[in-house]
């Protein structure tokens, strides 16, 4: 085949065998935990396993890699501004406070555990 028939095939393609792929593996990840649960009751056990804690860990480490993004953004363009470093004072910035943030998550998780 041609590359200039390929090509656009597959700018079309791609998105809605991404999209049909994510919808089949979120079915079949609920269809196994409806059956793992079933057989869960079906041995006599508690259904109160399934019950959740609500856990704030996720928004928490979320928060403050966002929070630890924007500072690399911001330390990332005063870089660019002060030493004309163009796009690898971003990237680096963003990486290093992005993964502050992170850090910064997990001891804060680690205290409240401890406690």
């Amino acid at each position: 085949m041609d590359d200039a028939i390929i090509i656009p095939v597959l700018g079309i393609m791609l998105p809605i065998i991404i999209t049909l792929g994510a919808f089949v593996m979120v079915a079949y990840i609920r269809k196994y935990e409806n059956i793992e649960r079933m057989a869960i009751i079906d041995k006599g056990l508690s259904p109160d396993l399934f019950k959740k804690e609500r856990s704030t860990s996720g928004a928490l480490r979320a928060a403050l890699l966002l929070i630890g993004s924007g500072i690399g953004i911001l330390m990332g363009f005063w870089l660019d501004a002060a030493f004309n470093m163009e796009e690898v004072a971003y990237f680096s910035m963003i990486l290093i406070f992005g993964g502050l943030g992170l850090g910064m998550a997990y001891l804060i998780e680690e205290k409240k555990n401890k406690d």
